[in-house]
């Protein structure tokens, strides 16, 4: 099982909680767990990644074993420890400002 958590917005959209968990079969990647949650919350389908290009969208990002993810490749395996299921991926609403 993978652990996703989800930011505020994104759980209200999908009527869940905190934190899901997927199935995902291997290899781990982040493009295999977004299509697992967009498959299991198809109303979040275009909200974390653009439906034409599967590109993560501005403002959203991703963070694994504290480190952040959101620009590695999206088919690289994911760090073991979320892969197990023993750390969440963690998709954080980015905040902009002066």
């Amino acid at each position: 099982m993978i652990r996703v958590q989800l930011p505020a917005h994104l759980r209200d959209l999908a009527r869940t909680q905190d934190e899901v968990e997927l199935t995902v079969g291997p290899p781990v990647t982040l493009t295999t767990i977004l299509d697992a949650l967009e498959a299991r919350y198809p109303v979040l389908r275009g909200t974390i990644r653009d439906q034409a290009t599967a590109k993560r969208r501005d403002f959203i990002r991703f963070f694994a074993c504290e480190e952040d993810w959101s620009h590695q490749p999206a088919d690289a395996p994911v760090p073991e420890r979320v892969s197990t299921g023993a750390e969440p991926l963690l998709i954080v609403g980015a905040i902009a400002g002066g």
